[in-house]
């Protein structure tokens, strides 16, 4: 919950939205390197009311239904502010979904393991081609905190092509 809650007051702390503009920010932006994916934001939301993080307050803009938009607290803004660091200075052992199957990877063949392991080779090729024109498509202007995310992804997939790459040769 901590990195929802830390997902849900930072875009707030960027501006006041409501539940749609959070949810559309966290699907097409936040999903492509965060790995988050919150079926609802309604409900975290208003534990986060409860919490006194966020205020709430109707919105109607001509014949739309009405809706809440939800805005930092100074409380919120404190509790963002703590997150922020706390999640800087906290060290988890990146998870790789490649692990679990080096762990088993004795158990098959490895005419079929070179082969699987360049078919993920590939997938990575793709990937990192796309990152790079993704990169080099960002102007001076935009998000320099995208950049930065694209080039550390950048930087993990070139990582992990010259290890399977390494890996092959020994198998």
């Amino acid at each position: 919950m901590i990195e929802h809650e830390l997902i849900l007051l930072g875009l707030l702390k960027e501006s006041p939205k409501h539940g749609y503009q959070i949810k559309k920010q966290i699907k097409t932006i936040l999903s492509l390197f965060a790995g988050i994916d919150m079926k609802s934001i309604y409900y975290p939301l208003r534990i986060l009311e409860k919490k006194g993080l966020l205020a709430k307050h109707s919105d109607r803009q001509g014949k739309r239904p009405q809706r809440f938009v939800y805005k930092l607290t100074p409380k919120g803004q404190a509790r963002f502010k703590q997150l922020l660091s706390k999640s800087l200075l906290e060290l988890k052992r990146p998870h790789f979904s490649l692990d679990l199957s080096l762990y088993f990877l004795k158990n098959i063949e490895p005419q079929e393991a070179r082969r699987r392991l360049r078919g993920r080779m590939l997938m990575l090729s793709k990937l990192q081609r796309d990152l790079e024109q993704t990169i080099l498509s960002l102007n001076q202007s935009d998000n320099p905190s995208m950049r930065q995310i694209l080039t550390h992804d950048l930087q993990m997939v070139e990582a992990e092509s010259a290890f399977l790459s390494e890996l092959i040769k020994t198998i």
